[in-house]
């Protein structure tokens, strides 16, 4: 299997594979693939922590601005929603496809329908969720039917091995982002460099101390094969960061009285004031399905609804790619087994995450700081899903914890998928062209959808180019069609009026 083959530290696993034990190991099959009861619950709570700032950064998306009929969801109901449906779905995703990969909210797919569907054509909050609840129906079915099996079947080993070092850059730029250790530049400055090294070249704030300290400390103990490193790693760097803001009140980056430069990024490390309460989620089934069709017409919707599609349907395909291949997985040919399964419940994240007012749900690349940890089960997921909806009424579950705090170990993980580069072949350049061009754009353009639509398009370029046009499957033909279509799909919907 040497497509599956990726660097990771030791685990409980390691010590004693077996630990396991009655209809719990059983049904997960956690002895079978290496882990421990004990190591799951650990690796979910670091999935968690990893994948808690959805809860604080989709209602800022989501739930500040007003639609068309001047609607606004409400940051507090936003997040309440967002918790509960993370949690159901990464739950119903442990159960039944029974691998760590936690759901919630996608991040390119909410701009999406914040910054188009709502901003853009005018929809309000209620059809464009509608929307998303008919892209999910459609992704389900296509899932069902075998459609989702065959094209993940179809990808040659190179791309799928492409696809897993892009997301270890991708999920590596996030945490690097999110520890303010790499900011953007802002255009104001007439500069060519789109982004830079903390503030001005400066990483000389506590936040970004907090996330130097934090990587340092996660590498050494990955390093020394110290079981649980990551966890320690998030645990300790949390317990700093509360320090500091006892000592130095610190305070976020942005409040209502502007920027403040080396603040937190979203949540402050300090004790509430209050445990929380019950979550409001009056949002729940706040959907139109038929709207849009009539406020801007029914081509318009349609691509819409593809755009979303295509979006949501390579993005989870290639998170899914990556996840299972750094958790050794996959065969040896880069697949789950089980696909299907796992797929339609994925599918299932879109139309929770529409009747939810959350936006599509799908497979987090986040996930990987806990598989990092040593999650290989469903098991794992479980503990994520539980911790989302407590999260609903105790709000420190995650307010507690900066994102600089848990990004460290995004970076950590990243660099362990960059093994997945040796399976590429980089002597045969109709190969290395697409492969390259899937692991740059994914994290250049913060979209894992980007770089797989870019790859594939290339890939089937090369190869005709090379002269090898029978060995390019005809789905990789139709997905590199629609990529195009994609990517040409604002200058086609101006044209269409």
């Amino acid at each position: 299997m040497a497509s599956t083959r990726q660097a990771q530290p030791a685990t409980d696993s390691a010590q004693s594979p077996s630990a396991g034990s009655g209809w719990v190991d059983r049904y997960f099959h956690v002895s079978e693939r290496g882990s421990t009861v004990s190591g799951e619950v650990r690796a979910g709570v670091v999935t968690f922590f990893a994948m808690a700032y959805i809860i604080l950064l989709n209602p800022l998306i989501l739930g500040t601005g007003p639609d068309s009929e001047g609607t606004v969801l409400g940051v507090s109901n936003v997040a309440a929603v967002t918790a509960f449906v993370a949690g159901v779905m990464t739950i119903l995703f442990g159960v039944i496809a029974k691998y760590p990969f936690g759901i919630a909210a996608g991040l390119g797919l909410n701009t999406l329908i914040a910054a188009t569907a709502v901003g853009g054509e005018g929809l309000t909050w209620a059809e464009a969720m509608g929307l998303v609840v008919i892209e999910g129906i459609i992704i389900v079915l296509l899932a069902l039917s075998g459609f989702r099996t065959a094209v993940f079947r179809a990808i040659p080993s190179s791309m799928k091995a492409a696809m897993s070092v892009g997301i270890g850059a991708f999920i590596s730029l996030v945490g690097f982002v999110s520890g303010g250790f790499v900011t953007r530049v802002p255009d104001a400055a007439h500069t060519t460099v789109p982004v830079g090294l903390g503030m001005g070249g400066s990483i000389a704030s506590w936040p970004t101390f907090v996330f130097v300290f934090g990587l340092i400390l996660c590498g050494i103990l990955v390093v020394r094969n110290v079981p649980g490193g990551l966890f320690i790693g998030i645990v300790t760097t949390t317990l700093l960061s509360l320090l500091l803001e006892a000592v130095f009140h610190i305070g976020p980056s942005v409040d209502a009285d502007g920027a403040h430069p080396g603040g937190w990024g979203l949540a402050v490390p300090s004790a509430p004031e209050s445990l929380g309460g019950l979550p409001d989620l009056s949002l729940l089934g706040s959907v139109d399905l038929i709207g849009a069709f009539t406020r801007i017409g029914v081509l318009a919707t349609t691509l819409l609804i593809f755009t979303l599609l295509l979006a949501n349907f390579f993005d989870a395909m290639g998170t899914m790619t990556g996840l299972g291949r750094q958790a050794r997985l996959t065969d040896a040919d880069g697949n789950l087994p089980d696909m299907k399964k796992a797929l339609v419940v994925e599918g299932l994240g879109a139309v929770a995450g529409g009747l939810g007012s959350a936006s599509s749900n799908t497979v987090f690349a986040d996930s990987a700081a806990g598989i990092g940890d040593g999650a290989r089960t469903g098991l794992a997921n479980i503990v994520t899903g539980v911790l989302f909806l407590l999260a609903m009424f105790f709000t420190p579950l995650y307010e507690i914890v900066p994102i600089e705090a848990a990004s460290p170990a995004l970076v950590i993980v990243g660099a362990m998928m960059m093994s997945g580069v040796r399976d590429i072949d980089w002597s045969d350049f109709s190969i290395v062209l697409p492969a390259f061009l899937t692991i740059m754009v994914m994290p250049f353009t913060y979209s894992i959808a980007n770089g797989i639509g870019v790859g594939f398009i290339a890939f089937t370029f090369m190869f005709v180019a090379a002269g090898r046009i029978r060995d390019v499957n005809w789905l990789m033909w139709l997905i590199s069609a629609l990529f195009v279509v994609f990517f040409a799909i604002d200058p086609i919907m101006n044209a269409l009026g």
